[in-house]
């Protein structure tokens, strides 16, 4: 039997298929339940305050609504609320009814160490280094380059440098140290972050990587290797890759347009684009070429690859069931079949109509999502799911996670995909904290 959360408590971990839960968030109970397990405590990390909320406009919302509505929300939530309006009254003008968010990546682990970063304003990001014993208190990231953050993403294989999507380009940070400070491209001028107690470490804003027409971006992703960084814009007619060494960026696909989301393949063969028609594009990376796409369920409001590569899980916003695409031929062939991956509890216990947010961790054992509406109980809640590999994918669902404070909903989360001790699961909540979950489950690392 699924695993569910009473109303008023908090999820802390799960340890075999059974989610632990507190009246409040609590150190102490994460020592009691997984600490002697791990070696580590993941305290949750409070980041939500007035004053990193956009400026309403006058009159837009009675006081009441402003106190119980607006103030919920984070800063990333409201960029990305502004920019989905945008792009409907340019594309869509009376004919599209998007309510759904389209998952934006507002939290990050770093691929080799135990560093979180998120979004925890309009335009500033917090990064929390767990390794550092000294350094408890997180850096905040703040400069005039990073306006209306919509995404991150850790760069794998360089050490510590973060890529964060902005107004106008993508900002790159990286870490500095006594003696050894960050090479800063000509022309970008140098801003600091707070200094990590202990450790010495900066965060240093090393290059900008302006879009074309200054266009806002909303989606970027970093190939395995590092070396290049696919960024898209809702108002760009084509997706780029960025050289990033050479700080060069090559537009692909002109007329492609509106596209929401980009995701390579953990491989590097193969990449996804999705647009808010309900169209996605897969593409080879051989020789960029791509076949077509097309859902009944609507619009792709998350993907995610198995970590193999050999296939891609894709949620829509008008359904309760996922898709799994399967590639039939080796790289670079665009061979593929695409099948429905059902998941029953949701329509019939939450009462929801469309999934939110997806996320795979990296040893493809367990699944994350959220999902629209879902009545008092369910509302807000992640559903976590065992996942089988064979021929096809399979889903067992263990339970439900709950965030802190009133009336919570994910608004961003993501798995640490080097955790060695199984998968590990961080949650943004629009409560105003971060959170993370270790999914213990191998009972042979429990004593």
């Amino acid at each position: 039997m699924a695993s569910f959360p009473q109303p008023g408590s908090v999820t802390i971990c799960e340890i075999n298929r059974d989610f632990i839960t507190a009246d409040s968030l609590s150190d102490d109970r994460a020592k009691e339940s997984y600490a002697k397990v791990l070696g580590f405590v993941f305290s949750p990390i409070p980041f939500r305050s007035e004053q990193l909320l956009p400026d309403l406009e006058p009159g837009a919302v009675s006081d009441h609504e402003q106190n119980n509505e607006a103030v919920s929300r984070n800063g990333f939530a409201a960029v990305k609320e502004k920019l989905i309006d945008s792009f409907k009254c340019m594309f869509f003008p009376g004919k599209l009814n998007l309510t759904t968010e389209v998952d934006c990546q507002g939290v990050s682990w770093h691929p080799h160490k135990h560093i979180l970063a998120f979004i925890s304003g309009q335009n500033q990001i917090t990064i929390r280094d767990y390794e550092d014993s000294e350094g408890k208190d997180p850096c905040v990231l703040t400069s005039d380059y990073q306006k209306d953050i919509t995404t991150l993403e850790w760069r794998p294989n360089s050490g510590k440098m973060l890529s964060v999507a902005a107004k106008g380009g993508i900002c790159i940070w990286s870490a500095s140290y006594p003696g050894n400070s960050a090479s800063v491209r000509s022309g970008v001028s140098s801003s600091l972050g707070t200094v990590s107690r202990g450790s010495g470490v900066r965060w240093t804003l090393v290059d900008f990587l302006r879009s074309r027409n200054g266009e806002q971006i909303s989606s970027l992703c970093w190939n395995p290797d590092g070396r290049y960084l696919a960024s898209a814009s809702y108002r760009s007619s084509s997706f780029t890759i960025w050289d990033v060494a050479q700080g060069q960026g090559t537009p692909i696909r002109r007329g492609l347009g509106a596209i929401s989301m980009v995701k390579w393949s953990p491989s590097g063969d193969y990449f996804l684009t999705a647009k808010f028609d309900g169209t996605f594009y897969l593409w080879e990376t051989n020789t960029w070429t791509s076949e077509p796409w097309s859902s009944a369920g609507g619009c792709v409001t998350g993907a995610t690859w198995d970590p193999e590569g050999r296939m891609i899980l894709l949620a829509f916003s008008d359904s309760v069931t996922l898709g799994s695409i399967h590639f039939s031929s080796r790289f670079p062939s665009l061979d593929a079949h695409l099948l429905p991956v059902e998941l029953p509890e949701i329509a019939s216990s939450t009462g929801s109509h469309g999934i939110e947010k997806i996320a795979w961790d990296s040893s493809g054992e367990r699944l994350a999502l959220s999902y629209r509406g879902g009545g008092d109980i369910y509302c807000g809640l992640i559903a976590v799911y065992d996942v089988k590999r064979t021929t096809l994918v399979s889903l067992s669902l263990v339970g439900f996670i709950r965030g802190p404070g009133e009336k919570p909903k994910p608004m961003a989360f993501a798995f640490h995909n080097k955790f060695k001790q199984g998968p590990l699961l961080s949650v943004c909540w629009s409560s105003g904290f971060c959170c993370t979950y270790p999914l213990i489950f191998r009972s042979h690392i429990l004593p």
